[in-house]
Parts: C-alpha cells; sequence; structure tokens
C-alpha cells in the first residue's frame, strides 16, 4: 500500500479534514478547490490547472464575474425565501446559514467587496425591507411570487365581496320594507281617524281640572273608555295592515328568515365564554372552597373553551372550564351581551323576559344592526355585561322606588 493510498492514515485524516468548513480566503472560485492553509492555497495558485482556469478568465472577465453575482444573489434570495420567508432577521444570521454549504458561490467573486454592499444593493433593487440598527442590518424577504400574490389578491377580493354582499342583503331589505310601508294607503287613514276619536274623548269642558297619578291604584272612568278607544283604533289598524300587505309580507318575511339561518348557521359556536360578562360557577368541586353558585368577572379568554374569573366577592381569580360556568341574566333594562348565535358579539338591552319558554326579548345597540329587537333569546345565548364595549369600566346600577315612580341610576368606575 502506497503512502498516499485511499484507506491510509494520512489519507483519511486528509478527507475528515476537508469535511469541515475552511477559510472563504482559501478557497478558488474558478477551480472550486478548497485549501486549509496559505501555504496550501498559494501552491494551488501556482499549479497549472490553475493556471489554465485564470487564462481562461482573463479572456473575458466581466461574464465571469456576472455570472457568479446573479448566481450568489439568487442563491441568497432562495435561502431568504426558504427559511426567514415572513421574519425580520440580521443580514450576518442569513449569510452564516448561506454558507454553511460547502460548495457556495463565494462573496470574493463578485461584485461587491461586504455583506453591507450586498445588503445595500437589495435594499435599492427592492428585493428585501432593509434596516439599519445599533446591532448591525436587518433584513426582510419581499416576497414577490406570483402565487402568493394572487392568493392575497384573492383573499382580499372575496373579503371585499362578503363585506359588499351583506350591505346589499341589508338594503335589499330596507328598500323592501319601505316598499311594503308605501303599499298601505289606508295606513295614514286610520292614524288620521285614531287620532280624531282620542282627541274627541279626552275633550274636557274649561275650567275642569284634570289629575295625573304615577303608579296609583285609583282607574278612573275616563280612563278606561280612552284605553277602550286605543286599544279598538290598534287592533283596527293591525287588521288592515295585515290585509293590505297580504303576499308581499309573506315574501319579505321568509327572505328575512332566510338571512336569519345563515346568520345563525355562520355565528352558532361551540364555545361562548368572552371577555367582560358577568357569569356563574356552577362547579361542584369547589363547593368546599365557597365558590359554588357564586359570580365573577371573566378577566381573560383561554384557548376559547376556558376562562379566567375575578370573582366579586372574594376578588379571587380563577380558571374555569365553560362546562361548569352558567351565563347570568340582569335584571330589565340592564345591558347584556350575545354570546353565541345569529348576532353573536353584539351588546343588547334586556326587555322582557319569558320564564315559560327561558328565553328573552333584546334590543341590540350599536353597530349595523342597532335597534333591532329580538323576541326569542335563549338563556345561554346571553349575558350580563360587565365592562361597556372596549372600555374598562365596571357597571353598577341601582333603582330608587318611590310613590308612583320608579328612578333607576347607572355608575360606570373604570377598573385599575
Amino acid at each position: 500500500m502506497g503512502k498516499n493510498d485511499f484507506l491510509t492514515p494520512k489519507a483519511i485524516a486528509n478527507r475528515i479534514k476537508a469535511k469541515g468548513l475552511q477559510k472563504l480566503r482559501w478557497y478558488c472560485q474558478m477551480c472550486q478547490k478548497q485549501c486549509r492553509d496559505e501555504n496550501g492555497f498559494k501552491c494551488h495558485c501556482m499549479s497549472e490547472s490553475h493556471q489554465r482556469q485564470m487564462s481562461i478568465f482573463g479572456d473575458n472577465p466581466d461574464r465571469f464575474v456576472d455570472g457568479y453575482t446573479n448566481e450568489f444573489e439568487r442563491s441568497f434570495l432562495e435561502h431568504m425565501k426558504r427559511s426567514h420567508r415572513f421574519s425580520r432577521i440580521a443580514a450576518t444570521v442569513v449569510y452564516n446559514e448561506y454558507i454553511n454549504d460547502r460548495h457556495h458561490i463565494h462573496m470574493n467573486s463578485t461584485e461587491w467587496a461586504t455583506l453591507t454592499e450586498f445588503v445595500k444593493h437589495l435594499g435599492k433593487t427592492g428585493k428585501c425591507k432593509v434596516e439599519e440598527t445599533p446591532k448591525g442590518w436587518f433584513i426582510t424577504y419581499i416576497d414577490r411570487d406570483s402565487e402568493t400574490l394572487f392568493k392575497e389578491r384573492e383573499k382580499a377580493n372575496r373579503a371585499k365581496k362578503d363585506l359588499v354582499e351583506e350591505e346589499k342583503q341589508e338594503r335589499e331589505i330596507k328598500k323592501q320594507i319601505e316598499r311594503v310601508i308605501q303599499s298601505m294607503p289606508n295606513a295614514e287613514n286610520v292614524d288620521g281617524q285614531g287620532g280624531e276619536e282620542v282627541s274627541r274623548e279626552l275633550k274636557v269642558e274649561s275650567g275642569v281640572k284634570i289629575g295625573f297619578a304615577l303608579g296609583g291604584v285609583k282607574k278612573e272612568r275616563g280612563g278606561e273608555s280612552s284605553k277602550l278607544v286605543f286599544e279598538e283604533v290598534e287592533d283596527e289598524r293591525k287588521s288592515k295592515k295585515a290585509k293590505t300587505v297580504g303576499g308581499s309580507g309573506g315574501a319579505l318575511e321568509e327572505l328575512m328568515r332566510e338571512e336569519e339561518r345563515k346568520k345563525e348557521r355562520v355565528n352558532r359556536k361551540d364555545y361562548w365564554v368572552c371577555e367582560g360578562i358577568i357569569v356563574k360557577v356552577m362547579s361542584k368541586a369547589l363547593a368546599e372552597k365557597g365558590y359554588y353558585k357564586q359570580k365573577g368577572v371573566v378577566k381573560k379568554v383561554i384557548d376559547k373553551y376556558v376562562g379566567e374569573i375575578e370573582m366579586l366577592e372574594s376578588k379571587h381569580v380563577l380558571r374555569v372550564d365553560q362546562q361548569e360556568l352558567e351565563t347570568v341574566i340582569p335584571q330589565i333594562g340592564c345591558l347584556v351581551k350575545i354570546v353565541n348565535g345569529a348576532y353573536r358579539g353584539s351588546n343588547a338591552k334586556l326587555l322582557a323576559v319569558d320564564t315559560d319558554k327561558f328565553c328573552a326579548k333584546v334590543q341590540i345597540e350599536k353597530g349595523v344592526y342597532d335597534g333591532r329587537v329580538l323576541k326569542a333569546v335563549d338563556y345561554e345565548d346571553i349575558c350580563k355585561l360587565a365592562y361597556i364595549h372596549n372600555g374598562k369600566y365596571r357597571v353598577l346600577r341601582y333603582q330608587y322606588q318611590g310613590p308612583g315612580q320608579i328612578v333607576s341610576l347607572t355608575i360606570c368606575i373604570k377598573s385599575k
């Protein structure tokens, strides 16, 4: 076996040394040969093969430099796109990752002498977003791939179409309601007749004093007759309106019901806990610590199904799953939040409660559906609101009942 054969210890040691990365300045790009030290690089430069490659390079040096420049830029951007497509990262980190490939195009064979010049070139050509900081140069890849741009454009168009379609449906419903109202010729006559009857009923002789009792028990005969007149006028108005609307009203109602069903399908989720509502803890495992059937405010939602609850009395903070929580129905006139269903996320005012059917009547406040009345909303879909809209304010409501009147007072206290 010769001194430099394949399986000699020296040959094996040379191959092991050649596996790792060496000094970049001892790499010959034309010959694609990596030398381990300065002496080896000097010997290589004096070799016949290197002299032949340099003679070829001397015939047209610009072509070789431009080729290496374009190849280096393309490889660098390809690495950025593959490894750091959506992140802002230091240029030195990307460069160190790029040169891990032993056979990469070296920068000393391109038109850029330093990494700073190359980074500035990427910023000028708009291929990367460049930022100079005290910690060095940071770059962000600008994705100009046709497929990515097409997906982003499609996503924006889809969102815009959904918004336009929803607004269009709202306008169509309003127009249909206006057409139905205009198609009732007897509506104004009914109002006028009713007004005349009421005014005749309420006429009294001059000099006679009329007393009004707020919340009183007594009922005057004249009051009974005026009430009967109002009820008759209202019944007559409803009957005439039903006859006038006819089939057009049925089509309008069907359209509105279809829209309600669509919203219900989209917004009905299997989770309902949200921030800013007051809930009741129904976990019997917490009964020993005194939290069973106690109320608290949801301060934070974790993974959609777990709420971080701050108890109202003890101010302790618990993490409870939504299956062990229950919605709280406030007094009539208080604000609630619709936590599930077609109008999920809207704030509403509680108008009435039906204890037999376990549902409530609410009126939406603010937003696109401002003023819309929902006649039957399940108890599980609404919950008492502890915070007003986006501000961190605790809502306290007081009521004073005096002789013949009820005064409500709402106080908003800013939370710490």
